[in-house]
């Protein structure tokens, strides 16, 4: 029988999204407890050794990490297994660099990099809103922040804009029809579009159909999705390729394209 949490991970068990190779090494770094899930995070050690390239081992991962060179949401961090997730801000002082976690179009974690005004806050969506001792309101968000005496007109599946250094809410983004969002899990993840119209299910998914810049039209479950602007204004800087997913064959023809064009 299994005592305790799990400490280690198989290589072949880790995350798809995560990109590591079958062949260097038998283990993953395992993500330690944190805000987000452990299959929907990515570690520290991965993002600066497998996508910065700034450490070719775990060990010097370690050895930066440890010299208290990496904020997370304007907060050091010094566990190299630490999950960064889902529009967390990653600064790098000593380089002047500032990151944002998102999906590319299929998916996967990419290093987009952002201004020093764009990293001072982060979108959070709503997941729960309650009453607590002595009757203050607060609200649960989806990277396990609680906000206490949030805007009465904020709702569950909201997005907030946070202010990283005071913790405070901003500004906030109603789940309507017209807004833009981020496909953030299922088969669309990384897909980014504008709400066309919600299905009501009782007892069941809510499905939201979500129709993209390129006019294609696509439907995903309502906790899939996570509001990013009014309209079709963005309140963040889009990764590249702007969240429309190409088809195998416009995949050819853009890569033919762009080596003719070397040529």
């Amino acid at each position: 029988m299994a005592r305790g949490p799990k400490k280690h991970l198989k290589r072949l068990h880790a995350p798809k999204h995560w990109m590591l190779d079958k062949l260097s090494g038998s283990f993953a770094p395992r993500p330690s407890c944190g805000p987000h899930k452990f299959r929907e995070c990515l570690p520290l050690a991965i993002f600066l050794r497998n996508r910065l390239k700034y450490a070719l081992t775990y060990d010097e991962v370690k050895k930066i990490v440890k010299q208290r060179l990496i904020k997370v949401d304007a907060k050091v961090r010094t566990d190299v297994t630490y999950p960064a997730g889902f529009m967390d801000v990653i600064a790098i002082e000593k380089t002047g660099e500032n990151f944002r976690l998102l999906y590319d179009a299929k998916g996967r974690f990419t290093i987009h990099r952002i201004t020093a005004e764009e990293a001072s806050y982060k979108l959070c969506k709503v997941k729960k809103l309650q009453v607590g001792m002595k009757g203050i309101p607060y609200a649960v968000t989806h990277d396990a922040r609680t906000i206490r005496y949030p805007d009465p007109l904020i709702k569950v599946n909201d997005t907030v804009k946070v202010d990283l250094k005071s913790g405070k809410i901003t500004d906030f983004l109603k789940f309507d029809s017209g807004n833009q969002v981020m496909v953030v899990g299922g088969r669309n993840m990384g897909r980014i579009g504008v709400i066309t119209h919600r299905e009501r299910h009782a007892g069941s998914f809510d499905i939201v159909h979500v129709k993209d810049a390129q006019g294609n039209t696509f439907a995903t479950r309502m906790m899939n999705v996570f509001v990013i602007g009014k309209g079709t204004k963005s309140y963040i800087s889009l990764p590249r390729g702007k969240g429309i997913r190409l088809t195998v064959a416009e995949e050819r023809d853009k890569r033919l394209q762009v080596k003719q064009t070397t040529l």
